[in-house]
C-alpha cells in the first residue's frame, strides 16, 4: 500500500503504476511523495527515468542499487539521482519500509535558476555520480524532511483547485518552484562540504553482488550468460546466481535485460537515425523479434511509437505523458 500527503493529511493510495492513478496537473514537470508506506502490491524494478530525483528514508531494512553500487540505508539517508542510471530500492519485509521522493524537471527550473544567478545549483545531480548524503536525521535531515513535505502538499492543493475550478493556480506554481529552490539550495550547501558521502564497508556477498552488476555493466551488449559472468569473475554458478539474488532482489539475467532496457530507450532517442535493427544488435538482443516483443512487455508500447513520443517531446510547444 502506499501513501500520499493531501490537505487533510495522509491517505492510502493504489500503486504507482500504468493507470492505477490519474494524472496530476503538475505531474510533467514535478511530482512528489511524503512517507509512503510499505511494500505490498507494490513492484520495485530497476528503472530510469529522465527527471532527477530526490529520495529521502524514513525507516525501515533498504539496500539501495545504484547501476552497480550497494548502499544498506540508514534513516535519514538522501539520495540524489540523475535519472538516468539504472536504480532500485530493494526492501526487507521484517519491517515498515517508509520514504519519500520528489521528482523534477530541469527544464522547468533552469529559467527560474538563471533569472536568480544560480545557474550551478543543479550539479549535485550532474556531477556526484547518484550520491548518498547521510544525515543520520539532524538539522538538516529534517530541512530535507519539511521541505518534501510542504512541496507535495503544494502539489496536492494545485492538483485539488485545478479539479475545483478547471484552472491551474499560478501563484502556487510559483510557490512550489521556490519551495523547491529552497530545497536545492541546502543540498547544494551540503554536497559541497562533502559532509556523508558514504563509504561504508561492504560484506563480501555485497562486494560479490557490486562486482556481477559491475561486469554486467560493461558487457551486456554482447552475448551474456551465467557462466561467462562465474568465469571471468572466479565464483561458482551457483554462488553466484544465488549471492546475486539475495543482495538485490533480481536474477543475474533480469538485470542484464535491465541495463540492455535502459541503453535501448537511451539509443531511440538519442540516436535517430540508426535503425531499430541496429539498436537491437548494439543492445545485445538476438533478433529485432525479440527486440520489439520485450520492449512493448516492459514499456506498454512499440520502440516506433516510444521513438516518435520522445522525438515530439523535443519540439517546442509539445509535452508528453511522463511514465512513472
Amino acid at each position: 500500500m502506499m501513501l500520499t500527503l493531501t490537505s487533510k493529511g495522509v491517505i492510502a493510495m493504489e500503486k504507482l503504476t500504468g493507470s492505477s492513478i490519474s494524472k496530476r496537473i503538475m505531474d510533467e514537470w514535478i511530482y512528489g511523495f511524503y512517507r509512503l508506506q510499505g511494500v505490498d502490491s507494490y513492484s520495485f524494478n530497476f528503472h530510469s527515468h529522465q527527471e532527477y530525483e530526490i529520495y529521502f528514508f524514513h525507516s525501515g531494512d533498504c539496500k539501495y542499487l545504484i547501476n552497480n553500487r550497494i548502499y544498506e540505508l540508514q534513516p535519514g539517508d538522501i539520495i540524489l539521482l540523475d535519472g538516468m542510471t539504472l536504480h532500485k530500492a530493494n526492501p526487507g519485509t521484517d519491517s515498515t519500509y517508509t520514504r519519500s521522493m520528489l521528482h523534477f524537471s530541469p527544464i522547468w527550473l533552469q529559467e527560474s535558476l538563471n533569472g536568480l544567478g544560480m545557474p550551478n545549483l543543479l550539479d549535485p545531480f550532474k556531477k556526484l555520480n547518484n550520491c548518498l548524503l547521510r544525515t543520520g536525521y539532524d538539522e538538516f535531515g529534517q530541512f530535507v524532511d519539511g521541505r518534501i513535505k510542504e512541496i507535495a502538499l503544494s502539489l496536492t492543493q494545485i492538483d485539488e483547485e485545478m479539479q475545483r475550478t478547471g484552472k491551474k493556480n499560478e501563484f502556487l506554481e510559483a510557490e512550489v518552484k521556490l519551495e523547491l529552490i529552497q530545497l536545492l539550495m541546502g543540498l547544494y550547501k551540503m554536497s559541497q562540504k562533502e559532509l556523508a558521502q558514504v563509504s561504508s564497508k561492504r560484506s563480501e556477498k555485497e562486494l560479490h553482488a557490486e562486482a556481477i552488476a559491475s561486469w554486467i555493466n560493461d558487457h551486456y551488449a554482447e552475448k551474456v550468460s551465467l557462466d561467462r559472468i562465474a568465469g571471468e569473475l572466479s565464483l561458482s554458478k551457483y554462488y553466484a546466481s544465488h549471492v546475486f539474488k539475495e543482495v538485490t532482489g533480481f536474477t543475474v539475467m533480469e538485470y542484464v535485460m535491465a541495463c540492455r532496457l535502459n541503453q535501448v530507450k537511451y539509443l531511440l532517442e538519442m540516436e535517430s537515425v540508426q535503425s531499430l535493427t541496429e539498436v537491437s544488435r548494439a543492445t545485445g538482443f538476438e533478433s529485432v523479434a525479440h527486440f520489439s516483443r520485450f520492449f512493448k512487455e516492459k514499456v506498454g508500447t512499440t520502440p516506433s511509437q516510444y521513438r516518435k513520443a520522445k522525438l515530439n517531446h523535443h519540439i517546442p510547444g509539445k509535452k508528453e505523458e511522463q511514465n512513472k
